[in-house]
């Protein structure tokens, strides 16, 4: 199963009065692991930064000024989404934001029903408690030291983490084969301490009783006075 994490920042909190979209990160999972791969892209949003915005992620009309309007990367971004579901913190912010801008370039807004919200699932798990993506990275210990101001790919990370302990921790599935072919599949080869620690193949003793066993069993049955077994 194929998952993208995802987050985003923007001049403001409404698309709908011309707020827009300024950054987005994409952290890829197939089976709740996470491959390596990531997406992460600034676009100018044509129209100032709100001061406050900019306090929150740091991003100022200068450093946006000369990077991709949406439109121009369009392309790129929906190739990386795929089909896969999309999971974000608050995610029908993200929803509104990341479809709004679509529209605006003429593409096909992304179905609600991919939408997966970490942050409805934290409400199950913790009712009554802060579920701010701050507060439940302090809840399950996820180091957020290097979180100074929100990024999206950086938030992005930082709630892949909190997504797999949401839902049940890095232990997951029971499997006990490989299904991806072996062609696929490169060998991870021990180390040296693991070798090792290799416990040796020992052969199994005989479990079969020896004759002098038996006798001592049959001896032993003689001596027991009045079994129940050999009532009738």
């Amino acid at each position: 199963m194929r998952e993208i994490i995802f987050d985003t920042e923007t001049t403001g909190f409404d698309p709908q009065s011309g707020d827009r979209m300024v950054e987005i990160g994409c952290i890829e999972m197939i089976d709740r692991v996470e491959t390596g791969n990531s997406f992460h892209c600034y676009y100018n949003p044509q129209r100032p930064m709100p001061k406050s915005a900019e306090e929150i992620h740091g991003l100022s009309d200068v450093f946006l000024s000369d990077k991709k309007l949406f439109a121009d990367g369009a392309e790129e971004l929906l190739e990386f989404l795929g089909d896969a579901n999309l999971v974000a913190h608050n995610a029908q912010f993200d929803f509104n934001f990341l479809n709004a801008e679509l529209v605006l370039c003429g593409k096909t807004a992304i179905s609600q029903f991919r939408m997966v919200d970490t942050l409805a699932i934290a409400k199950v798990k913790h009712p009554g408690a802060k579920l701010s993506l701050d507060a439940l990275c302090s809840r399950y210990g996820i180091d957020r030291s290097h979180r100074v101001k929100h990024g999206a790919l950086l938030d992005a990370e930082l709630l892949t983490q909190l997504y797999i302990e949401l839902t049940g921790g890095r232990q997951i599935g029971l499997g006990l084969a490989d299904d991806k072919p072996a062609a696929e599949t490169k060998e991870r080869q021990p180390s040296q301490k693991e070798s090792a620690l290799r416990r040796q193949f020992i052969a199994p003793r005989p479990h079969s009783p020896s004759t002098e066993e038996l006798e001592r069993h049959a001896a032993f049955m003689e001596g027991i006075k009045n079994p129940l077994w050999a009532e009738t």
